[in-house]
């Protein structure tokens, strides 16, 4: 099997093993340069996983989300640093201040010239960060894309939320409950090339195309960038051009905060539904005042974890990214890699006014 070899690993395997409390057995490696193609099982590679392989320590991971001063991002990384830290590893946060689709290239090119030993990557375009990250995986580098996929050739794992499906659908039944069935409703997205975001919407639509839905209306998407002042103008500009609007749909954290801020100082609080996705800690007033009745989302703190986790067993050839793989992830238990390279961290809570309070995030 391919291992990452470098004279910087000094800290013995069999305490990273110990720490994880696996089971350590012998594992020949080579240089990472010798035979490996860097673009893992999920991309064509002929490696073969070894999952009693040693955990390596010493690990270089970085973390790229989509903007570094998200807050839901900020949070998922920062358990993610506290987690390499945990195995005996280091990692770190970098990235944009804006969700522009080029606008992590350069951080890439910046992470490959560092030699990270894997890259952590919340996609802002799928295609747009392909060309760097393609030449990580050809230099050894590992890629695991999380929260937002990349396209499927340009990482070896992707680390879903949730199932997409299933979020996606969710947040039209949700609502649909909340307005009777009846109504024009609008949905408040992130950027317009976000991977996560367009496959939710793609299930909402498929959602919304069942007969039980024939009196709803989607009279528009409309986009806030994950901008939380264009949010807020954005939410302002679906309600002057649709004053019957009965729901608005926010897959974003950003933008469901901003359009809640916007409908709790408005003629419309009572009268607009605010549902999507956001944290405890963004949307906690807004549904004390009674703006929200309810929202969704998965702990952020895992998923940087797990995307941790998953990484340091790709690095140490425990796994390779291909379908049926295990490995484990510290306390959050052992998860098993699906179709396309793809983990699922778990399905999403929904938080209301009788459990908003009992969540930090």
């Amino acid at each position: 099997m391919n291992l990452r070899i470098t004279g910087r690993r000094t800290t013995a395997a069999v305490a990273a093993a110990t720490v994880l409390g696996l089971t350590v057995a012998g594992c020949s490696g080579t240089s990472k340069d010798d035979n490996d193609s860097g673009s893992g099982a999920a991309a064509g590679s002929t490696a073969s996983a070894d999952p009693n392989a040693p955990l390596k320590t010493g690990l270089k991971l970085a973390f790229l989300p989509k903007q570094i001063n998200n807050p839901y991002e900020t949070i998922t990384g920062e358990s993610g640093v506290a987690a390499a830290k945990e195995i005996g590893s280091e990692a770190k946060r970098v990235g944009p201040s804006d969700a522009n689709a080029s606008s992590q290239v350069s951080y890439i090119n910046t992470l490959i010239q560092q030699d990270q030993d894997a890259i952590m990557i919340a996609a802002n375009d799928a295609n747009a960060v392909c060309g760097p990250l393609k030449q990580a995986m050809s230099k050894g580098i590992k890629v695991v894309a999380y929260d937002s996929d990349t396209a499927k050739d340009c990482r070896q794992l992707f680390i879903n939320q949730a199932k997409s499906e299933d979020v996606g659908r969710s947040l039209v039944q949700n609502v649909a409950k909340q307005i009777g069935y009846k109504g024009k409703i609008a949905i408040l997205s992130a950027t317009q090339n976000a991977t996560n975001q367009n496959t939710w919407i793609d299930y909402m639509k498929q959602e919304l195309a069942k007969p039980e839905y024939k009196d709803m209306q989607l009279v528009k998407v409309a986009y806030g960038d994950d901008d939380d002042q264009k949010s807020f103008q954005e939410t302002q500009g679906l309600l002057q051009a649709n004053p019957d609007l009965r729901a608005i749909i926010a897959p974003t954290t950003v933008g469901i905060s901003a359009a809640a801020r916007y409908i709790d100082g408005s003629q419309y609080k009572g009268k607009v539904v605010v549902n999507g996705l956001g944290t405890p800690n963004q949307m906690r007033q807004f549904v004390k005042s009674g703006t929200v009745e309810q929202f969704s989302l998965w702990d952020p703190k895992k998923l940087g974890k797990l995307a941790v986790h998953a990484s340091a067993a790709l690095v140490s050839g425990q796994i390779t990214g291909a379908e049926g793989e295990k490995f484990t992830a510290g306390d959050l238990g052992e998860y098993t890699i699906g179709a396309n390279g793809e983990i699922i961290l778990g399905p999403p809570t929904v938080f209301n006014k009788d459990n908003v309070d009992q969540y930090d995030f």
